[in-house]
């Protein structure tokens, strides 16, 4: 089988991970990609295994491995007005 790799900034990326000792061949990196990478749903929302879907070990997970640690994601909390009700 042969794969080309159409965008020249993902081989880049490809060719600086191996040069700095991540990966020794370009088969390594890519069974670590596809090991840590979720299957795509199917229609219906169905994992392809059976399962329901996404669960909340993979939202933990995928907030782990997020580079953008450093944002909040808390929400505001501001109270909405209320009005007295007379009857």
């Amino acid at each position: 089988m042969t794969i080309e790799i159409q965008k020249p900034d993902l081989e880049a990326l490809i060719i600086e991970r191996m040069k700095l000792g991540a990966f020794p061949t370009v088969e390594d990196f890519l069974i670590d990609a596809l090991n840590s990478s979720t299957p795509p749903l199917e229609r219906g929302g169905a994992m392809s295994n059976g399962a329901s879907g996404p669960t909340g070990a993979d939202l933990v997970a995928a907030m782990q491995s997020s580079p953008y640690k450093e944002i909040a994601l808390e929400s505001a909390r501001e109270r909405l007005p209320v009005r007295d009700l007379t009857i």
